[in-house]
């Protein structure tokens, strides 16, 4: 009878042993999530919905520390997980970080080491009810660890109408980009405490919100008077001003005699070779050959008169 109950008891915590791997660390009551901000996008950059993860670490949680985030299984891998920390230069960036993925059920096990407080991880859910022009999503928490606070906010797809949020999420507000969001405060929830929010609207298209989405400038450019025509001749201004610095370089260049390196030696020896144009004009002594200096009558080596004529 012993032997019985012993056999039991070994099949038992093998089939144990098997199943523990799988169960995430999400159930430690140490592991605590100081913020978790979810961005439901709908029909963004693919025909399905795009959740982003924007995880924030208590400060008193010590590093590094080992993550599991449940995703649905259809989601595949995430498409980005990321740290978020200081650039050398100062600034705040993410950083991709590898990750382990397992699949349990209906749920991809999502693993990752945290060496600093700040998460994102992505990844596009493919379960975007469409019938006809109706749409229907519904995003799951499951609970993975403790929340201090939840905070959701959907982004209305461009070319939507209709919008309904349950629970009932605060009313749209424009961002930035032209897009209405909508944000629903969900405050703390314990580990293991799930949550769901549906997401419905009309779209009668499929077109993506990126694809046809265009940035508007912060404010209209405004011109004033004649700055119209002013810069319409400003090519043709700078134009002729530069053609006409080009030809006064060129001048200058070649006057300046550094186009052709043997210019100046040349003048220098056609100017040393010339004689003086009045030589011919010299008075020679008839008696003993010495010429004589301008003016002389007499030669100034023998005294001859000196012959003018």
């Amino acid at each position: 009878m012993m032997h019985k109950y012993s056999l039991v008891i070994l099949v038992i915590m093998i089939i144990f042993a098997a199943y523990a791997p799988l169960t995430p660390a999400f159930a430690q009551d140490e592991i605590k999530l100081s913020n978790l901000e979810v961005d439901l996008w709908p029909e963004y950059d693919r025909p399905s919905v795009l959740v982003i993860y924007r995880i924030t670490l208590p400060p008193t949680i010590s590093l590094p520390v080992d993550l599991t985030f449940r995703i649905p299984a259809a989601a595949g891998d995430p498409s980005a997980v990321a740290l978020r920390q200081m650039t050398p230069e100062g600034d705040s960036g993410l950083f991709t970080i590898p990750y382990q993925r397992q699949v349990v059920g209906e749920w991809g096990m999502i693993t990752i080491t945290a060496t600093v407080p700040e998460i994102q991880l992505e990844y596009y859910d493919p379960d975007l009810v469409k019938q006809d022009d109706a749409r229907q999503f519904e995003y799951r928490w499951p609970g993975d660890y403790a929340i201090d606070a939840l905070i959701l906010q959907v982004q209305q797809p461009l070319g939507a109408s209709e919008m309904v949020i349950s629970p009932a999420s605060d009313p749209g507000v424009s961002g930035n980009d032209g897009l209405v969001y909508y944000n629903k405060q969900v405050g703390s929830l314990a580990a293991g405490q799930t949550f769901s929010l549906t997401v419905n609207y009309n779209k009668a298209s499929d077109d993506l919100t990126a694809a046809n989405l265009q940035v508007q400038p912060s404010a209209p450019v405004s011109v004033t008077p004649g700055q119209n025509s002013l810069m319409t001749l400003l090519p043709w201004a700078l134009g002729i001003l530069g053609v006409l610095l080009i030809l006064g370089g060129v001048v200058w260049y070649r006057q300046s005699g550094r186009g052709k390196p043997g210019d100046r030696p040349r003048r220098r020896r056609a100017t040393a070779s010339r004689e003086p144009e009045e030589s011919t004009s010299f008075i020679y002594c008839h008696q003993c050959g010495k010429r004589a200096s301008p003016g002389d009558r007499f030669c100034r080596t023998c005294g001859t008169k000196l012959r003018t004529e």
